[in-house]
């Protein structure tokens, strides 16, 4: 094949998880309720604390901003896949895969550097805990999300526009459910050696630099409650942290099977299967596990009901 310039290929075409009608229809449901639970479950969290103000806390601040991440991380990829699964078609224009890239890039990296950000927050609580309010200040937080928002943006835009340079193929197939980052370089007829370059320095510093600056936090939270004499104290310093460690543990794992699956040969299909964990299951999951150990959140989403209840007659009054 001769490789023509990127502004020339009109579309890409995306085999998705299977080619088999039946089970096409099976996936549709299944990915459509997922979806559906994912929007509903992270919504209801952000508005649980937006509407209790015991809940207007640094965790509760993060956690709210990592439900918002969640749905537009799932949003980037799982409509477009139920919509080529409606229409039957496998096609995704060429802007509509750079901009689904761009977007899945900028999520994920919300996704950890929040985690972080999570991370760092519960080690102030339990090992400066006479501190945590002035440390953790509503300054500080608002620091905190802007520079996790600015460095994904000037990273997925420096990974797309690289990406734009390059040149493909007559007829690009991809062997996955979206747009995937390493599947759209194997694609290229041109040279990568630069992307590849800038995606294993990305991959070192903004993966495995959050992962160990959460390694780093969670080792010294286990060594303060450790040297907690009482045995409630430590549980109940121990249960703060549970929420946030399962889904970080999801989460990294998750990416991890994804990576390893992926350097494997012959494993692209295997690998969109894998990716399903940490593109639509945890983001499905992430509000429930924090919920369902949570007594505040419990509480919060009890009194959300009545809080719409009192709040929507007084609009209709106001619009009146």
């Amino acid at each position: 094949m001769e490789p023509t310039n990127a502004t020339d290929v009109s579309e890409f075409l995306l085999l998705g998880l299977s080619e088999d009608l039946q089970l096409q229809t099976l996936i549709f449901g299944l990915f459509l309720s997922m979806y559906l639970l994912t929007v509903w479950g992270n919504l209801l969290l952000i508005l649980a604390v937006s509407s209790d103000s015991h809940l207007h806390t640094p965790m509760y601040f993060f956690l709210s901003n990592l439900s918002l991440v969640d749905i537009g991380f799932t949003s980037t990829t799982v409509p477009k896949m139920l919509h080529n699964i409606w229409t039957r078609s496998q096609a995704i224009t060429y802007a509509g895969c750079i901009t689904q890239m761009y977007f899945f890039i900028l999520f994920a990296a919300l996704d950890i550097f929040l985690l972080t950000v999570m991370a760092y927050d519960r080690y102030v609580a339990i090992c400066h805990p006479l501190h945590y309010t002035v440390i953790m200040n509503p300054r500080l937080c608002g620091l905190l999300l802007l520079g996790c928002w600015v460095l994904s943006a000037l990273n997925s835009l420096l990974e797309n526009l690289l990406v734009l340079n390059l040149s493909f193929c007559t007829e690009v197939t991809i062997p996955h459910f979206f747009c995937d980052f390493n599947l759209v370089l194997q694609q290229a007829c041109s040279d990568t050696f630069l992307n590849d370059t800038v995606k294993y320095i990305v991959v070192v510093l903004m993966g495995g630099g959050p992962f160990i600056a959460i390694l780093s936090s969670y080792f010294k939270i286990l060594t303060t409650i450790r040297r907690i004499s009482s045995a409630q104290g430590k549980s109940k310093a121990f249960n703060t942290c549970a929420s946030h460690l399962s889904v970080v543990s999801l989460f990294f794992c998750s990416a991890l099977g994804v990576y390893l699956s992926s350097a494997m040969p012959h494993s692209s299909r295997s690998s969109a299967v894998t990716s399903v964990l940490y593109t639509v299951v945890t983001p499905m999951l992430n509000p429930f596990i924090y919920s369902l150990r949570n007594k505040d959140i419990k509480r919060a989403l009890r009194s959300v009901p009545e809080t719409a209840a009192i709040k929507f007659p007084v609009i209709l009054l106001l619009k009146k």
